[in-house]
């Protein structure tokens, strides 16, 4: 990327949570408009979106929302928070990011091969659940010596680390709830 471009800031493509075809059962009116939450890949962005007519859309869909000719989208109404999600959507949420963890590994694998100070007695890796200072200088220690390559890889060199997938999807859900002061993989 030259300096002068600005980081991608929009969601390109998107995870279908839910797909409610006649709208909220809460809202009144007669006009319901089908609904569509998905989950954005790259910000990991909870979104409603407004499919374009006679459009069906399935969980785990990855669907295109993107600028220009979108096949299913016809518009973005927005960012949602997570208390909005319907329960199936909710449901849904964990088992999307799981899988999202998996497909794209060397970009989580990354994070623990260049987390950094946040303050002078704060460090990005003891941001992660269960992650304290002892833990924090094995992981420091292991990817001066190699950089990671795998979540096995991190299993294998930090005893003290059995499930680094898990810490991160632990830690995707608490952002997205809004419970944490300082976002490392949620925009």
């Amino acid at each position: 990327m030259n300096p002068t471009e600005k980081p991608q800031t929009r969601e390109e493509n998107a995870i279908v949570l839910d797909y409610l075809e006649h709208g909220y059962p809460f809202e009144q009116g007669t006009m319901k408009t089908p609904i569509v939450q998905a989950l954005g890949l790259t910000h990991l962005t909870i979104m409603e979106l407004i499919p374009k007519k006679g459009v069906h859309l399935q969980p785990y869909q990855e669907i295109y929302i993107g600028e220009g000719k979108r096949e299913e989208i016809h518009h973005i109404k927005g960012k949602i928070p997570m208390e909005k999600l319907t329960s199936t959507a909710r449901n849904e949420l964990k088992h999307v990011i799981e899988e999202l963890i998996t497909k794209d590994e060397t970009r989580f694998i990354k994070f623990f091969n260049s987390a950094q100070p946040l303050t002078m007695r704060m460090h990005q890796l003891e941001l992660l659940p269960g992650l304290g200072k002892k833990h924090m200088w094995e992981v420091i220690l292991a990817r001066k010596a190699k950089p990671f390559e795998s979540f096995e890889d991190i299993k294998a060199r930090v005893k003290l680390i059995p499930d680094p997938k898990g810490m991160i999807i632990k830690r995707i859900l608490a952002e997205l709830e809004g419970k944490e002061k300082y976002k490392l993989f949620v925009a």
